[in-house]
């Protein structure tokens, strides 16, 4: 047999030791992949609110449609208040002396010497009376056809060149009481429920303010003051009367006083109002005036249809009686406020020949009321014998009452 000395013969590696070295390997590759994972996943690691953490891997996550919101820049905020636009303090309605003259004045040539005695600035026309008769030459069909219309040659030019003058010239206009009107024209009329016109204490008629003929009559009358440059138009009886049996008018469509805030009586007040301001817009320079009564801005009211909210509305000034006490129309004042109306645009009408007030400066005497016996004109309006009176007298009717003679008329 052959020696080994010692040494067995050689058949390879141990088998065990192969498998143990293989683990080893795989064990070590294991422990760098988890390493490299724990590196890796750290940004995915979410901590709750109570401390436990857990994985959120984005392949793992819904798609969200919604794109991440874009950063916010940080900036300072700097708030800038602007300086409040001042409220421009409105210019007060420069106060005239307006002295009455009748028609006569027009063509006499004392206009001049009679303003100038009175110490006025400024000249009052009735232009349109309370029978109906106008003071001018008229081309309007209605004036023509109820013989209203003044027919003296070359009267409107004389008019033209007063109100060219320079001086202010105001329009009075009886805008519904006409007694001409409807006396020639029926349909235009107030009337009883007996179907008669009806007729006020001064025995005057008068136009319905709701029928369109009355309405489009007055509006054509101030147009063509206004094209003959009258600087104002002073409109009077521009709603319903408020004297006399009113229980005697016929109610109806026309007139309604039960519901006069409604479609009664100071709806068609308010439409004639509203198409005479739409009317004059080729006119801005003329301005356009109401008289009102007393209860129209004192509580108690009356039923002429008009409303303090209407005369803000559309009236460059207001005429209403002198009250007696202070705050008498406070209320109705408040409301014309709320309009715009400033009270240097209110003007109160005196007993004539009563030419001051202690609390107003624009002050209006009319003419054809007779002053209390213990009132005397002032010095600045001299008492005068009257003038013969220049305008037309109608043909009198069985019920009409004489025209007074109108006086000197003053507007501080």
């Amino acid at each position: 047999m052959k020696r080994t000395y010692g040494y067995d013969s050689y058949h390879g590696r141990s088998r065990t030791r192969n498998i143990l070295t293989a683990l080893i390997v795989l064990l070590l590759a294991v422990l760098a992949a988890a390493v490299a994972f724990f590196l890796l996943a750290q940004r995915y690691i979410v901590y709750t609110d109570d401390g436990q953490a857990h994985l959120e891997l984005p392949f793992l996550q819904k798609a969200d449609s919604t794109p991440a919101p874009a950063p916010v820049e940080s900036h300072d905020i700097v708030i800038i208040t602007p300086d409040p636009t001042p409220t421009p303090t409105p210019t007060p309605e420069p106060a005239v002396k307006a002295v009455w003259l009748l028609r006569g004045a027009i063509t006499d040539g004392r206009l001049a010497e009679q303003v100038a005695q009175a110490g006025g600035n400024a000249v009052v026309f009735n232009m349109k009376a309370d029978d109906g008769t106008l003071g001018y030459v008229s081309s309007l069909p209605q004036a023509i056809s109820l013989n209203s219309s003044e027919a003296k040659p070359g009267l409107n030019d004389a008019i033209k060149a007063i109100t060219d003058s320079g001086l202010y010239t105001i329009a009075r206009v009886s805008c519904f009481k006409d007694n001409k009107a409807p006396r020639n024209d029926n349909s235009l009329a107030i009337k009883t429920n007996s179907g008669y016109n009806w007729q006020d204490p001064q025995k005057n008629r008068w136009m319905n303010v709701s029928v369109g003929a009355a309405q489009e009559y007055v509006i054509g009358v101030c147009r063509e003051l206004a094209e003959l440059g009258f600087d104002e138009i002073l409109l009077e009886n521009s709603g319903y009367p408020t004297e006399g049996n009113l229980h005697y008018i016929k109610k109806g469509e026309a007139y309604d006083p039960d519901v006069q805030f409604d479609r009664g009586l100071a709806a068609p007040v308010g439409e004639f109002y509203a198409a005479l301001k739409e009317a004059m817009k080729d006119y801005p320079d003329t301005k356009i005036s109401y008289s009102a009564g007393a209860g129209v801005l004192s509580k108690e009211g009356d039923l002429s249809g008009q409303t303090p909210f209407m005369l803000g509305e559309f009236a460059h000034r207001v005429y209403v009686p002198a009250p007696e006490s202070e705050d008498a129309y406070a209320s109705g004042l408040q409301v014309l406020a709320e309009t715009g109306f400033t009270e240097d645009r209110l003007v109160y009408i005196l007993p004539g020949g009563e030419s001051a007030l202690r609390w107003q400066e624009s002050v209006l005497v009319k003419p054809w009321e007779t002053p209390p016996p213990a009132l005397t004109p002032p010095p600045s309006l001299p008492t005068a014998a009257p003038e013969p009176s220049a305008e037309p007298t109608p043909a009198p009717e069985p019920s009409a009452e004489p025209e007074e003679t109108p006086t000197p008329l003053w507007i501080p």
